[in-house]
């Protein structure tokens, strides 16, 4: 089976949002039965309005950085942080005077507070032989004689 490749960024991302977004565009990645998965991109002054959804929800901020909300706390965001959206309270994000990037994950239905544990399976040794040596090698890297590490004099 070929690999899936899905393209998300500038150029692949729409407006989106629920009702009454403004300045937002994005991709969804994933969407199923277990949950969905997308990146968001905000401009400045743009928003989320405030809204709730059946889904446990993170808010996974990889660029710049806004605010968030959930039910009545309001916090600021940034690169580096997820913000966690209970199901079916009220939350909304927005931006000010900076852009955010984000990815949303929703996981389907209320949190249970359990989760679902998968479990490797032994390969028996008749499949074992089935999988291949890797073939390859590091690339060769040509010393730069004008960088030196300090201690010894070698080339990096």
């Amino acid at each position: 089976m070929p690999i899936d490749i899905r393209r998300f960024g500038v150029g692949h991302r729409r407006p989106d949002g629920p009702a009454g977004s403004v300045g937002l565009t994005g991709q969804v990645l994933h969407s199923d039965g277990r949950g969905i998965i997308a990146e968001l991109a905000f401009s400045r002054s743009a928003r989320i309005e405030p809204h709730s959804n059946p889904n446990t929800t993170y808010f996974i901020v990889v660029e710049g950085g806004g605010w968030v909300g959930v039910g009545d706390e309001r916090t600021r965001i940034a690169a580096g942080e997820a913000a966690l959206w209970p199901a079916d309270v009220i939350h909304s994000a927005w931006t000010e005077h900076s852009e955010m990037r984000a990815f949303v994950v929703e996981l389907a239905g209320a949190d249970d507070g359990g989760a679902v544990l998968g479990q490797a399976r032994e390969l028996a040794p008749s499949d074992r032989s089935a999988i291949g040596r890797g073939v390859g090698a590091l690339a060769d890297r040509v010393p730069d004689p004008t960088r030196r590490i300090d201690a010894d004099g070698e080339p990096l």
